[in-house]
């Protein structure tokens, strides 16, 4: 997790410190990418029911969940016996540790990337460039990135999806801030060069298109993610949404489907069509969202087994409907 709203984002860059070799060589080619609001982009805010463009299966997206080997057994544990059970696999965890009882329920779909398990702006994009790197070698469509404290609803994911092409330039998810980061970027002796652009906080989760993260990999494939990251000195999130605003003049469509702790979880309803959600706080200040039943709080304080038998009755453990609690 992290709190992306906590840093003060005025950040000094130096231009000549994040030209790295053989950049260069795609200077020529990006100042060809047309840089209009897409049909796809601008201040559009996504939600609203639409007609599909295209047809969705669950092998088409790669899911990736950013882990540390201090929540394998409080948190992932969890979504193993929920959402990632019915989509093991389209989903990779990126986690920091070797985990022997992890390894035998998903096999090769745990990748310990080796990254530190500090929680810092270097062992973050260490793990993000990893997630990139193998959406790019795995040829699906889209690429959603998430983090061990969501719940994610690939139905209404794929529905959200659907109404985009996956040729075309998409960002999507949804802001923790009410207003764009500003940033300064140095330009060497010109002086400086203000920059604003939004992203999307891996927290709530976020998805990009395969035509869009094709034209990012010169910034983000191959380590280049982290050298970005460490250029402009921001974390995971905050890079992509600087990869894909300021340096290639796409824009993030703001969605209100994805929810992160940040946020009064209390007050999201109708979990149906939801595409994440998430929970926060102790005993004291908790922050789920309020479903009723079939589990009580004891049972499961962050709502998440009560999420996953109303969207699957069938599950095997799911009480029954006479077992149902009236209300939390």
């Amino acid at each position: 997790m992290r709190n992306a709203t906590g840093l003060l984002l005025l950040i000094t860059v130096s231009l000549a410190r994040c030209v790295t070799p053989g950049r260069k060589a795609f200077s020529a080619y990006f100042s060809e990418l047309t840089r209009e609001r897409r049909s796809v982009g601008g201040p559009r805010r996504s939600g609203a029911p639409a007609a599909p463009l295209e047809r969705l299966s669950p092998d088409d997206v790669l899911l990736a969940v950013k882990s540390t080997g201090r929540f394998h057994r409080p948190r992932l544990e969890l979504l193993l016996d929920t959402w990632i059970s019915r989509n093991m696999p389209q989903t990779f965890v990126f986690t920091d540790a070797e985990d022997e009882q992890l390894r035998e329920r998903m096999g090769n779909h745990l990748i310990n990337t080796n990254c530190s398990a500090a929680h810092n702006r270097q062992a973050l994009s260490c793990k993000m460039s990893q997630e990139f790197n193998l959406f790019v070698k795995s040829g699906k469509k889209w690429f959603c990135h998430l983090d061990d404290d969501n719940y994610m609803n690939t139905g209404a994911l794929r529905r959200l999806l659907a109404q985009y092409r996956h040729t075309q330039d998409v960002y999507i998810g949804r802001p923790s801030l009410e207003r764009p980061i500003d940033a300064e970027e140095m330009q060497g002796s010109a002086g400086t060069k203000q920059v604003k652009f939004w992203f999307a906080t891996g927290g709530a989760g976020f998805c990009l298109s395969r035509g869009l993260a094709l034209k990012m990999q010169p910034w983000a494939s191959d380590g280049s993610f982290m050298a970005t990251s460490e250029h402009i000195r921001l974390p995971d999130d905050c890079t992509v949404g600087y990869i894909v605003e300021a340096l290639l003049g796409g824009h993030l469509i703001r969605s209100p489907l994805f929810h992160s702790h940040l946020e009064n979880l209390g007050l999201v309803s109708d979990v149906h069509n939801q595409v994440t959600l998430s929970y926060g706080g102790g005993e004291e200040r908790r922050n789920t969202i309020n479903l009723r039943g079939p589990f009580s709080f004891s049972d499961d304080p962050t709502r998440f087994r009560s999420v996953h038998c109303v969207l699957y009755p069938d599950t095997s453990w799911c009480p029954g409907p006479r077992q149902h609690l009236p209300s939390l």
